[in-house]
């Protein structure tokens, strides 16, 4: 059954009822994200309660805005990753002298925002008093909800100078905050307040704090807080050594136990040394925090780091990167995106385009693609964004797609790098393309062989998938979903290639007909397929006990147009574009943009074998066959 299309154009999900099946609360709750579970879509005090009354700790991480660009670009990569552990929420700290309510992309309103929309995690927005009027705050509170964050820590923040100075017409305590955020919200945000005990800082574990955290469950005059304590962890010592340790103790005004100086002094000069020692002392004052029973959770500033906090948590077993995906690709924890569960699989390596290209929809589908013939996506001419730009910058870039391009046959074998791991000619591996930042997907070596054979022929290959039958959703390769559940997909495969073969490809597809689904464009929009009335067509759905079955992703014809020109553009706007002006890199990258097609296939008869790779080969073997040209289409 299919939507109708709504007025706008855009698809408009039919809402079914479903009944939630069973899950513990470490399962329903652990998770930052919204996905299949209702329980995931909850408020952070909801989420939190549930794992104080099973007993599941839970853990945190704190960031800050970075300085730069690339640096918030880094940072995003961090959050993707470390988002991976299972944290409850991440909070992002506020600092006045920072424009921290801009639309820079190093502002704090900018960097929680897009933890929430385009990384999907659960985000704390940090806000102060500091150096800002009752106005101000208000309008830095309305932006915070029309961005889709939902969760503040209230503060009253440190001077800029040696002495607080009191903001005319503004707040002097963080009691003021809540009250006055309160007054003009209501309950719309779950606000959470801080204190700090220096009778447990430092301690005999070199760790530079522990913060009490208390999060208010709806005082509306600010009183007692209600809610669970949170011990707060920073690092006296993260990824820097032992200068870094110094100004940080300078900083926090407390001072280090001798115990701790007469271990680091004889080791000051060895950063790994010091490292271990500082995760050796923070394991063992979490598990001592943790075995007390006072604690439910744990908090960790960062410092913008990953390995040291990481090592930690593993070590403490609080790291669980569960290969249970809510669904098959990235979701959002915007508020206004907690009903989708559906999306063209055009996007699956690039989720926060896609983000990008649909937030101003009103509504999101659920349970089945509509039928629209203007899903009304936003245009996408802001490549440079920190958070759709490539992680790696221009000179590793060059290294891996090469420095020089003689042929499109050279383009091959950067695709060819790609999928088999191995250093190109240069020696450097390559790590992304245009079109996936990321690492292959874990389901990719189900076709590694395939797919390189046919990327050294110039099938470029940009999206795909197996054809599965029923795994269970647990299938640490390609399950998703809720437990006890079985996922399903057809065999999808999308790539550019010349136009002689596709030519010789829609030959072929003619012995396939009834079986295999197929879109082939243009960059100027020339469009062959035959999928019948431009209906989607389910490419991935799962079956889970006590509901319906689930469609997550789909071929739509219409948005695979919206698609088409993101995909020819990243030609240029990604690769071409390291290359000068007329050089004969930059001429081939735009041959390939101008003259090649890009083509989908899907195989409907997901219980047999794949016949895709059959379709590719006996393509390449009429392309072979003497008097080609006679026999292929023409296009």
């Amino acid at each position: 059954m299919v939507n109708e299309p709504r007025g706008d154009g855009g698809p408009t999900p039919r809402l079914e009822g479903s009944s939630s099946g069973s899950e513990s609360s470490k399962d329903s709750s652990r998770c930052s994200t919204p996905g299949l579970d209702p329980e995931c879509h909850d408020r952070l005090r909801e989420k939190m309660r549930r794992r104080m009354e099973s007993g599941d700790k839970w853990f945190s991480l704190e960031f800050f805005p970075p300085r730069t660009a690339q640096g918030a670009a880094n940072l995003i990569s961090r959050f993707d990753r470390m988002g991976a552990g299972g944290p409850l929420f991440i909070d992002v700290t506020w600092h006045p002298a920072g424009d921290p309510g801009s639309d820079k992309e190093t502002s704090s309103m900018v960097i929680a925002s897009t933890a929430v929309n385009y990384c999907g995690l659960e985000t704390i927005l940090h806000m102060t008093c500091c150096c800002q009027s009752r106005e101000q705050i208000t309008g830095y509170l309305h932006k915070a909800k029309r961005l889709g964050l939902k969760n503040i820590l209230a503060l009253r923040g440190d001077p800029v100078g040696d002495q607080w100075e009191e903001e005319d017409g503004g707040f002097s305590y963080a009691a003021d905050l809540v009250r006055h955020i309160r007054s003009e919200f209501g309950d719309y945000f779950d606000v959470c307040v801080a204190g700090a005990d220096d009778q447990c800082a430092l301690g005999t574990t070199g760790l530079d704090a522990h913060r009490v955290i208390r999060h208010r469950a709806g005082s509306d005059r600010g009183q007692a807080c209600r809610g669970p304590l949170v011990c707060s962890v920073e690092w006296k010592r993260q990824d820097k050594g032992y200068h870094s340790l110094r100004q940080l103790v300078k900083l926090s005004k407390l001072e280090v136990p001798q115990q701790i100086k007469d271990v680091i002094e004889p080791i000051k000069d060895n950063d790994a040394a010091i490292r271990n020692y500082g995760i050796e002392q923070a394991v063992s004052l979490c598990q001592e925090l943790l075995a007390s029973g006072l604690v439910p959770g744990l908090h960790f500033y960062t410092l913008n780091r990953e390995m040291a906090t990481t090592e930690v948590l593993k070590r403490l077993g609080m790291w669980t990167e569960d290969p249970r995906r809510p669904l098959p690709w990235a979701v959002s924890a915007h508020p206004k995106r907690r009903e989708e569960d559906v999306r063209p699989i055009f996007w699956a390596s690039r989720p926060k385009s896609y983000i990008y290209r649909t937030q101003e929809w009103d509504e999101f589908p659920n349970g089945r693609w509509g039928n629209s013939s203007s899903p009304a996506f936003g245009e996408l001419k802001d490549y440079y964004l920190f958070y759709l730009t490539s992680k790696s910058p221009r000179e590793e870039l060059l290294k891996m797609w090469g420095e020089e391009l003689t042929s499109e046959e050279s383009v091959f074998e950067v695709f060819a790098c790609y999928l088999s791991g191995e250093p190109n000619q240069n020696g450097y591996k390559v790590t992304c393309l245009p079109w996936n930042d990321e690492p292959l997907a874990a389901e990719t070596s189900l076709m590694k062989e395939e797919l390189l054979r046919v990327n050294r022929q110039g099938i470029l290959t940009i999206n795909s998938q197996p054809n599965i039958n029923g795994k269970p959703s647990s299938d640490p390769v390609v399950g998703w979903g809720p437990s006890g559940g079985y996922v399903f997909q057809k065999a999808y495969l999308e790539f550019f290639t010349s136009r002689e073969t596709v030519g010789a490809l829609l030959q072929v597809l003619k012995k396939y007909e009834l079986r295999v689904n197929y879109h082939i464009v243009d960059v100027k929009g020339e469009n062959i397929t035959n999928a019948p009335e431009l209906q989607p067509n389910a490419v991935t759905w799962g079956i889970f006990p006590g509901r319906e079955i689930i469609q997550p992703t789909v071929v739509d014809p219409i948005s695979f147009m919206f698609w088409k020109d993101e995909a020819f553009a990243l030609w240029i706007e990604q690769w071409g574009k390291l290359y000068e002006e007329e050089s004969p890199s930059r001429m081939i990258i735009q041959y390939i943009h101008d003259n090649y097609f890009l083509v989908n296939l899907v195989d409907n008869e997901f219980p047999l074998d794949n016949c895709l790779w059959q379709v590719v080969e006996d393509t390449f073997e009429l392309l072979n066959r003497p008097g080609t040209e006679q026999e292929t289409e023409t296009l």
